[in-house]
């Protein structure tokens, strides 16, 4: 399905189930069927899921326009009104819960249920006021570094139906990163402590032991900034998680759902 925002940019959605809405926003490059595993088992929960591309990301529209944190937030909101989302549970990945972080920045987290943050820390940039960067990412290296190959993500691989499901949207619609970079570099920039410290609703920060990316030791940490936080470190998986322990996570999440 197809949301126009206020800027005329063409996002692409799913929306199956009925019950507690939860929104899943995957990460840098990722399309929304890296949630399938997620996705299946919610509805089968009773649950209503809706996963989003974010613009120039899987079939959403290819644009120039809106590529910083803010539009992110701006276009969850605007698909929130738009779906009549009732106190939704947000659940994003990567860049996908820093957008979280954005419309939480915005808008506040008064209107969410809950929050669940996926192998992604609120500061990407390591300095002398946090140890818990992406990769070696320092001052120095902004914004440069952010040019290079991230090299592998995962440390499992993720299930089958996923794969293929992922690689058929990627034939499709190419992700394009030199067109992204922009979005790339203000996502590096941002430092969302202020954010969490100021929550108000549960939060859940789950992240990947053999996390190629970041140092799991920061979920405990963001887990003690807000009054309600909550953290789960899972074993033999890396960055994306959900579709390298689809199981393990849907259990972790929806026992955080149901508290």
């Amino acid at each position: 399905m197809k949301f126009i925002t206020s800027d005329k940019v063409a996002l692409d959605y799913s929306d199956v189930g009925m019950g507690q809405p939860i929104l899943f926003l995957a990460g840098f490059g990722a399309s929304k069927e890296i949630w399938h595993a997620q996705a299946t088992f919610f509805e089968a929960c009773q649950f209503r899921v809706i996963q989003l591309d974010v613009r120039n990301q899987g079939l959403s529209q290819h644009t120039v326009k809106g590529l910083r944190m803010s539009r992110m937030a701006k276009d969850i909101a605007e698909l929130i009104t738009a779906l009549g989302l009732d106190k939704p549970i947000l659940v994003g990945n990567s860049m996908g819960a820093a957008c979280i972080w954005a419309y939480m920045s915005l808008y506040s987290d008064k209107q969410l249920a809950k929050v669940v943050i996926i192998d992604q820390s609120p500061k990407m940039i390591a300095d002398e006021t946090w140890d818990y960067g992406f990769k070696d990412l320092t001052w120095s290296s902004f914004p440069t570094q952010l040019r290079l190959d991230f090299g592998r993500a995962t440390y499992r691989k993720i299930d089958t139906v996923t794969n293929e499901l992922v690689t058929a949207v990627k034939q499709q619609h190419s992700f394009d990163r030199e067109l992204d970079l922009p979005l790339l570099v203000d996502h590096a920039f941002q430092d969302w402590r202020d954010v969490i410290r100021q929550s108000t609703q549960p939060y859940l920060i789950i992240v990947g032991e053999k996390s190629p990316y970041f140092n799991p030791a920061f979920a405990e940490v963001v887990a003690q900034m807000g009054t309600d936080g909550h953290f789960e470190i899972i074993e033999e998986a890396g960055h994306i998680v959900m579709a390298e322990q689809a199981d393990v996570f849907n259990q972790v999440l929806l026992t955080f759902i149901k508290a």
